[in-house]
């Protein structure tokens, strides 16, 4: 299967998990257990796991600040138990979805029939290398269409992002540097990719001038053409390592998939609450 159908698929279905991390219904049940800032997305994204130790979390989680995910990790499990924030999280995104899309969207045959498919390419997965994919694929499926289907995007997103974050080790791209890379892609502001993972100036300087010396941007951060064709490398071995789980249901089943989500993500975009995660 075509790698690049694959990637396809998942940045259709990116934006119907990715609310959970912006939307106003999960802050606040995270906040009901005693969250502040983001200590609820760490907690209810590493729940899966148990309550493991913040150095678990940095290390699955990869690009953040380790000072921001320590400020979370280990007191988040002081505060509920894992399983109390994965209801917490459940709860956040059934919510948001509601609002989002509306009642009647969430219980169509569209939904019922992506939920499906996407089931069918998360029960594919290999859990080997990939922790915090593996976590996530225990939980149990949500009776629920529109969760299942939120469950089984989650699935696929974390098999991806555990290989990707091989791919970025192998290269010997540490986590702010591969945020420095993403930048200077010009996909997503540097703003944005530092302020959400918490490093500082310094640090990001510091990322700047580690890569640079490596001849992979220059000094204001921006690729060199050896730089753009590492990450390029980087960027298609992630697809290969994410095909399998989407070659079970073939490029047909990958088309229907994106053709009944499509609408979905877009109206999320439009919903005025989805960012980056």
């Amino acid at each position: 299967m075509d790698p690049v159908i694959a990637r396809k698929t998942w940045r259709t279905l990116e934006p119907y998990h990715g609310l959970v991390y912006f939307a106003p219904e999960a802050a606040a049940r995270y906040a009901a257990l005693g969250s502040r800032g983001q200590d609820g997305y760490f907690a209810s994204r590493a729940a899966p796991m148990g309550a493991v130790p913040a150095g678990v979390v940095e290390a699955t989680f990869f690009n953040f600040d380790p000072r921001l995910v320590r400020r979370a990790i280990p007191s988040a499990w002081e505060l509920a138990s894992p399983t109390q924030w994965l209801i917490a999280r459940l709860e956040g995104i059934d919510g948001a979805l509601s609002r989002a899309l509306g009642d009647e969207v969430l219980t169509s045959g569209d939904v019922e029939r992506a939920a499906v498919l996407a089931r069918i390419a998360a029960e594919a997965c290999s859990p080997d290398g990939r922790p915090l994919h593996a976590a996530h694929a225990e939980l149990p499926s949500p009776e629920q269409a529109h969760l299942a289907l939120w469950h089984a995007i989650s699935v696929l997103r974390e098999h991806r992002g555990d290989g990707h974050i091989a791919c970025l080790v192998e290269a010997g791209i540490g986590g702010c540097e591969a945020l420095v890379l993403h930048a200077a892609s010009g996909e997503v502001p540097r703003a944005a990719l530092q302020g959400s993972r918490g490093w500082s100036d310094e640090d990001w300087s510091a990322a700047v001038e580690g890569l640079a010396s490596r001849g992979l941007v220059d000094v204001d951060g921006t690729f060199t053409d050896a730089g753009r064709a590492r990450r390029d490398v980087i960027e298609a071995r992630t697809d290969a390592l994410a095909v399998a789980p989407w070659a079970t249901i073939g490029e047909d089943g990958c088309d229907e998939l994106r053709r009944l989500v499509r609408p979905l993500s877009k109206a999320i975009v439009a919903s005025g609450t989805f960012g980056l995660p």
